[in-house]
């Protein structure tokens, strides 16, 4: 009797197998595609009387000029279902946000964020020729829905991300770069995206486990998705030797290599930018990673552009400190703290210290020093597991950028913006210099770019993963993963242009007479007073060795009104209004701004030697003017007296910063502060402590960085 239950039991084991492993290997799915797009464009669905009152039906309806001077917001960096991570991360199981096209991306940013332009960017690792096709096919029927080519209500590029993932070897890792081209027509675009890898890593899980999406998602949900990892996976790789636009269409095309990436480019000859992102990330970068073991790479013909903000934090600040010594000949040196930074190997002392009866003994000592020691051996954050009984406060906040506008998780320090202006040098020691325009965009995985407008649902608005109780992923979370809390809407990039067109967008990019934001719409001008020709804007390269004098100008982000404008309703219908938008949208009311309450400068004096140190060379903040809280703007004039008697280069950025607000992940680490101000508990919002009706809002600043302006010292 025994035997038979035993034996029924391995028959429904091996049954439950051959079942999940049917669903992961995508037998009884489909291959899905998007819909079309909706029609528009945005004034074609508003009322007469909404046109009139419409924030776009100037620039909309204008038809007699088209190269008026205005600013345009956008988003670079938006992620649909074509990229494996998404729909993984869109599973009912993890996040529930279901299928997102790219046609849904451009009803999102049509609609739903009202953007002026926008772009495209699925890994390029996972993505199929009949995901790319169909990828293209949306872009171009987005764009033919924008109305007049030349007054477009939208603008929609299309690219893909190249994402080179050699996190454990630090010189050969290379980051994380957006490709975006300017044209999107028939034989204007590459027949193929270019990975930096022949597949993606998410596109390795075992088909049981695809499978058992099923339990959540349903089985044709599950289905396809293992259908579509299938079909990524059985793309062959195209050979090597021939030129790029000689290759076949139906093969995954590589490029290990920033450089190879560049001659790949070059072969296809089409007009294209390379953006990077995330470099700071210490989620997908080495901790020691260094942008100066870069630089050989760096190919300021396509990498004009660097995405400072995006919603998974900040890149910006250059700060001083190292996870361990590596000028120690010991590897068992815990580097000390900074005001901002706590290596993990200080605080397991503290918590060593904290089990000992007698602090100041010497066996206590002894311990301490040990736990130092024994944390930097394991590398990591699994040195944690030497306190198995500590939660996430207990460690308070080690191993994170702290005192810090939402910073990226596990932050390099190195890979920032500030130390790349900074230096001068490559890894040689030869001269060479990264000019880098500053831009913001959403790194969304939902297929809603822009979705920065409000701070109202974090699940359907961020990357956040929904890995309470109630998704069955509990067993799964791991407490050292605080990294999740540090999930945002998103950036923005505004562009100074002559017209709304597709060119003028382009020649803005290329010029770098653009700016990041944090997410809200804020109107930033940044001029250099006297260049050899006059006026020049923010991005600009100028001989100079005059005094410079500068001036900022500067409107906070008009307030938002609750729900959406007739206009979305018309188009989407007040369903799809509810499950794309989350039934909020980009709806300002009346003409009152939200005050700037100051702007800071940055002074940057970059490497004229090659083992200059980085830090004595930015300066953060080296002038600052507090603004007037009546809601009119500020307004910033400077000159820098010094310049000339330095005798060397110098740059300058603006940082606008706008009257605190609640934000989704103002605070990452959710402290509550006693009566100094000081941390004294963390609230992470991730695991069963973030209901998904929890938007884990916290009051911080919004700001925008204006593209520096670069001066040559002659």
């Amino acid at each position: 009797m025994l035997k038979k239950i035993l034996l029924g039991l391995f028959l429904l084991l091996c049954t439950g197998l051959v079942w999940f492993y049917s669903i992961g290997q995508g037998w009884l799915g489909s291959d899905w595609q998007a819909a079309p797009v909706t029609g528009g464009p945005r004034l074609q669905h508003s009322s007469v009387s909404e046109q009139s009152d419409n924030i776009f039906a100037e620039q909309q309806m204008r038809t007699e000029r088209y190269d008026t001077p205005q600013v345009l917001f956008g988003d670079l960096h938006s992620h649909t279902n074509y990229s494996i991570d998404a729909y993984v991360f869109n599973t009912k199981a993890v996040k529930g946000g279901g299928i997102v096209t790219p046609a849904d991306a451009c009803d999102f940013a049509r609609y739903c964020s009202a953007l002026d332009f926008w772009s495209v960017n699925d890994h390029a690792e996972g993505l199929t020729p009949r995901a790319w096709a169909d990828t293209l096919k949306s872009i171009r029927e987005c764009n033919h829905a924008a109305g007049n080519p030349m007054n477009p209500d939208v603008v929609s590029f299309v690219g893909w991300e190249w994402s080179n993932g050699e996190r454990d070897d630090a010189p050969s890792h290379y980051g994380h770069k957006n490709v975006i081209f300017r044209a999107w027509e028939e034989g204007q675009t590459p027949t193929r995206p270019i990975a930096a890898a022949p597949s993606y890593v998410l596109g390795k899980v075992p088909s049981v486990l695809l499978g058992l999406f099923s339990l959540t998602d349903g089985v044709q949900a599950a289905s396809d998705l293992g259908r579509f990892i299938q079909e990524s996976n059985q793309t062959p790789v195209c050979p090597e030797g021939v030129p790029a636009n000689e290759l076949p269409a139906d093969c995954r095309e590589v490029a290990l290599t920033p450089r190879d990436l560049y001659r790949k480019l070059d072969e296809w000859g089409f007009d294209s930018m390379v953006i990077p992102h995330g470099l700071a990330w210490g989620t997908t970068n080495p901790s020691t990673a260094d942008f100066r073991d870069q630089m050989d790479q760096y190919e300021r013909r396509y990498e004009n552009l660097l995405e400072i903000y995006s919603g998974h934090g900040s890149s910006e600040v250059f700060e001083d400190f190292r996870r361990f010594d590596p000028s120690s000949a010991s590897d068992d040196i815990c580097p000390d703290s900074t005001a901002n930074f706590t290596p993990c190997c200080q605080r397991a002392g503290v918590l060593a210290q904290a089990s000992c009866d007698d602090a100041e003994s010497p066996e206590c000592v002894q311990k301490v020093e040990q736990a130092r020691a024994d944390f930097v051996k394991k590398s990591g954050q699994k040195g944690r597991t030497l306190f198995p009984q500590a939660t996430l406060d207990d460690w308070a906040g080690c191993g994170q950028l702290q005192n810090t506008f939402q910073p990226a998780s596990m932050y390099v320090p190195r890979m920032s913006a500030q130390y790349s202006l900074a230096l001068g040098f490559d890894e040689d020691g030869s001269p060479k210099r990264a000019r880098f325009g500053l831009v913001g965009s959403s790194d969304g995985h939902q297929g809603r770019p822009g979705s920065s407008y409000k701070e109202t649902d974090r699940l359907l608005y961020t990357d956040s993963k929904n890995l309470g109780r109630e998704s069955g992923l509990t067993d799964f979370y791991r407490p050292d993963k605080e990294s999740g809390s540090f999930f945002y809407t998103g950036g923005l990039v505004a562009a100074h242009t002559q017209g709304r067109n597709r060119d003028a967008i382009w020649d803005a990019l290329s010029n770098r007479n653009v700016y990041a934001t944090s997410g809200d719409r804020m109107l930033v001008w940044f001029d250099l007073l006297n260049g050899p020709d006059g006026t020049v804007p923010m991005g600009s390269e100028v001989m100079l060795s005059d005094t410079p004098r500068f001036r900022v100008r500067a409107l906070g982000a008009f307030e938002q009104q609750p729900g959406c404008p007739d206009y979305a309703v018309a188009a989407l219908g007040a369903h799809r209004v509810q499950t794309l938008c989350g039934g909020e949208c980009y709806w300002p009311g009346g003409d009152r701004r939200k005050v700037i309450s100051r702007i800071e400068i940055v002074r940057i004096r970059p490497q004229v030697r090659p083992n200059e140190s980085i830090a004595p060379l930015i300066e953060d903040p080296w002038l600052v003017k507090e603004c007037a809280a009546d809601g009119s703007g500020c307004v910033m004039e400077f000159e820098d007296a010094e310049y000339g008697a330095g005798a060397r280069n110098a740059l300058y950025y603006a940082r606008i910063i706008q009257e605190p607000e609640p934000l989704i992940g103002g605070d990452p680490f959710g402290c509550e502060y006693d009566a100094q101000g000081v941390c004294v508990k963390r609230n992470y919002c991730i695991g069963e402590s973030a209901r998904p009706d929890d938007n884990c809002l916290s009051v911080a600043a919004p700001r925008a960085w204006t593209s520096p302006i670069f001066l040559e010292y002659y």
